[in-house]
């Protein structure tokens, strides 16, 4: 069997609003829940309490992911920030350095009369 080589690169991950996302998710799973609580009875009759207790599940699932995202979004951003003060370091040391440059060159000398 022939190994599979990709014939192009993978794309860019998509970014997007992923703690509203979560949140939003979250939000829904616990509606869900709350939303058949008055009907406990009568999924207990049916044998279908996995129904609510899924959606108590995804609800408190949902906070755990609130928590990663939110995480990961101040992950980012704290590199985001390094990067962006290292870029600013590095062009000031630059600008420093051609103004230096500047001051040791002799001028040359203008046309003679």
């Amino acid at each position: 069997m022939a190994k599979w080589i990709a014939k192009h690169e993978a794309p860019e991950p998509l970014e997007g609003p992923v703690v509203a996302t979560v949140t939003g998710g979250t939000i829904l799973w616990f509606a869900l829940f709350l939303v058949q609580l008055p009907f406990y009875g009568w999924f207990a009759d049916r044998g279908q309490l996995w129904w609510v207790w899924t959606c108590a599940a995804g609800g408190f699932l949902g906070l755990i992911g609130i928590w990663y995202v939110r995480g990961r979004d101040a992950a980012l951003a704290r590199h985001a920030a390094e990067e962006a003060e290292q870029a600013a370091q590095a062009a000031q040391a630059e600008k420093s350095a051609q103004a230096d440059r500047a001051a040791q060159t002799p001028p040359e000398p203008g046309p003679q009369t």
